[in-house]
């Protein structure tokens, strides 16, 4: 059984929810390129998006960022690095979710497999990107701010 002290029986349950979103690069012949993942499901069923997803219970966000990307893309990777937190109200038409982006780069061989609630994955030039779902333009735009490049 878990104590909780009378202070924090007494607080509010939020409705508001914690996603992790990857902005993962490669470069092919100098040119970068950007990886999206096709959404299987609603919200936003069959358009473009960043790699992420729901934090778990208990879960360390950085180990969600990087098992999101892993069961959507099957890629694995060893560092990503945290770039902001993304939290307007109504950027999810769900609820309030806050996302935490993170930045990472792949080697050029790097080929993603679609998986889970990705219905394809695939890389894009970074200028040349579709429509996005959800803030993502405005999160692959900071992320491109940060590290220098467009």
């Amino acid at each position: 059984m878990i104590y909780y002290p009378k202070s924090i029986k007494k607080m509010r349950v939020s409705k508001t929810f914690l996603t992790v979103d990857a902005v993962v690069f490669k470069t092919i012949n100098n040119k970068l390129e950007l990886l999206l993942i096709k959404r299987k499901n609603e919200p936003f069923q069959n358009a473009w998006a960043l790699p992420g997803g729901f934090v778990d219970e208990h879960e360390d966000i950085d180990e969600a960022a990087k098992r999101e990307l892993l069961e959507e893309t099957q890629i694995n990777i060893e560092t990503l690095t945290q770039l902001k937190a993304f939290g307007k109200p109504f950027r999810d038409p769900r609820s309030h979710v806050v996302s935490i982006a993170y930045y990472g780069f792949v080697a050029e061989n790097v080929k993603p497999v679609a998986a889970d609630d990705a219905k394809e994955a695939k890389w894009f030039s970074v200028n040349d990107l579709p429509k996005l779902a959800f803030d993502h333009d405005e999160i692959i735009n900071f992320a491109l701010q940060k590290i220098d490049i467009k």
